[in-house]
């Protein structure tokens, strides 16, 4: 079965704002989007994470291995559940530590390329999810991204 691209309208996820919020939000969909899982699953999980308010990556640290197994279990992520809380707690994490904000990050990058880098030596994002990620941050006018 051919699975169908996604997009960040597909979650009411505005990266053309420049916020970064929002562009936080496609991040999240993205490494959800990443595993070999069910479509229908990430998105649902997705959801469950909108729904917990764990949007950032300070509130997805600060809910911790536990709450982010559960969020990811009622959103049906159960094969991935363990592996996954890992990866976004690593991530989170990491982006903290060497960026601050996934706004930096963007800010830090000359182009696409070297943003595809950055994002490729972060732990668990291969080359599928960060072409997922990249391909709707094309509709961010320059000089858009805000940084909070």
């Amino acid at each position: 079965m051919r699975r169908k691209k996604i997009y960040s309208t597909d979650f009411s996820i505005d990266v053309s704002s420049g916020k970064e919020s929002e562009i936080f939000k496609w991040f999240l969909a993205c490494l959800l989007f990443g595993k070999p899982i069910r479509q229908e699953v990430a998105r649902r999980t997705y959801f469950e994470f909108q729904e917990a308010g764990l949007l950032t990556p300070e509130k997805i640290l600060k809910a911790g291995w536990g709450k982010l197994v559960k969020i990811l279990d009622k959103g049906h992520y159960v094969r991935y559940d363990f592996s996954t809380t890992t990866k976004l707690l690593e991530i989170c994490r990491r982006l903290k530590e060497k960026y601050g904000s996934i706004g930096k990050l963007l800010a830090e990058s000359k182009n696409e390329n070297e943003l595809n880098k950055k994002i490729l030596e972060f732990k668990g994002i291969g080359p599928i999810t960060a072409r997922i990620f990249l391909r709707d941050l094309k509709k961010i006018p320059p000089r858009r991204t805000e940084i909070n």
